[in-house]
């Protein structure tokens, strides 16, 4: 038979088989293999033991959800205020796995700034995205919201406290998830949902629910991929003198060059990720599994290979030098 897991708790999954829920266990060479098994996967199940992971459409490390057809991030107008850098790792993430992205700016009936949704607008209306504002509590814009997610199924993301379970309930109040308030000392809130799980809003339209999180970092690409997560800055890539440019302080760097078309808060968010990205490139550097011998082989005869000491100058490319020059200056 064939199912979808709905929800992963301890040992025991939850797959629906033909709209039945059946509680499984995982087969032991599964196990071995050290299988990933997420939410959203298809698998295919004998005797309530998972035999089979299906292959994926989609899938995102964290939250760990498969098969989903868009991630709907959600962001709190007020309290918490909006974090932009926050905001743009979330995209950027979604982006990375190339997955279809909703931007929801919920809390809409608590008083903030007017000038922060014309920003919102602004720099993500014209990106592209589709943007829904909307107040849990009031029901406000949660039927443009019930349309973007109807037919699909949607991952909601964001930090603790934006809302996320309210909205749920505000889709169809039937469902009643636990949600908390926003702690008042520390200004963010509190992780009311403890697993990713996929909750059937009503007949068309499925949400997985997933715990807040906000370290997401990009520690796992290498810096020159970076800019292919922005594309206000991807979109000058080509016209850029160097192949390699990180568009930071490049000579004939069109990016540079097109600046003022760029929001700052994006390009800031640009440049934090480029260097965590430096941090994944050392890592890689310094921690991978290639070893060093005293032989090469050329034209199929061993020769020695020249000294470590005298092949140094020649690693100094330009290249090098800038992601030095970037590294000091954000040291200082």
């Amino acid at each position: 038979m064939h199912g979808q897991i709905y929800k992963i708790y301890s040992d025991s999954y939850f797959v629906n088989i033909g709209g039945n829920i059946v509680s499984c266990k995982i087969r032991e060479v599964l196990k071995k293999q050290k299988t990933s098994v997420v939410t959203g996967d298809f698998v295919e199940v004998s005797a309530d033991v998972i035999t089979k992971i299906l292959p994926r459409k989609s899938f995102i490390k964290r939250p760990s959800v498969a098969n989903v057809d868009q991630i709907v991030v959600v962001s709190a107008l007020k309290e918490p205020d909006l974090d932009f850098e926050q905001l743009n790792r979330y995209i950027a993430f979604a982006k990375y796995y190339k997955i279809p992205i909703i931007l929801c700016f919920n809390k809409e009936d608590l008083e903030f700034e007017c000038v922060l949704q014309n920003k919102i607008e602004e720099i993500y209306g014209d990106l592209g995205y589709k943007i829904a504002f909307t107040s849990a509590k009031e029901k406000r814009g949660t039927e443009y919201l019930s349309k973007l997610l109807k037919g699909k199924l949607s991952a909601l993301c964001g930090n603790s406290g934006v809302g996320k379970s309210s909205l749920i309930n505000s889709l169809n109040p039937d469902i009643n998830l636990r949600t908390q308030e926003v702690s008042e000392k520390l200004s963010r809130g509190t992780h009311t949902t403890r697993h990713c799980e996929i909750i059937q809003v009503n007949a068309e339209t499925r949400i997985i629910d997933t715990p807040g999180f906000s370290n997401v970092k990009f520690d796992f690409i290498l810096p020159k991929d970076v800019d292919y997560l922005f594309e206000e800055i991807y979109k000058y890539k080509n016209k850029c003198k160097y192949s390699d440019c990180l568009h930071i302080n490049e000579t004939g760097c069109e990016v540079l060059k097109n600046i003022d078309n760029i929001d700052h808060t994006r390009y800031e968010s640009y440049l934090n990720f480029v260097k965590e990205a430096f941090e994944y490139k050392e890592k890689v550097k310094y921690n991978g599994k290639k070893t060093e011998t005293h032989n090469k082989l050329h034209n199929n005869k061993s020769v020695v290979k020249i000294s470590e000491k005298k092949r140094q100058g020649g690693r100094n490319t330009q290249k090098q030098k800038l992601y030095r020059e970037f590294e000091n200056n954000e040291n200082e």
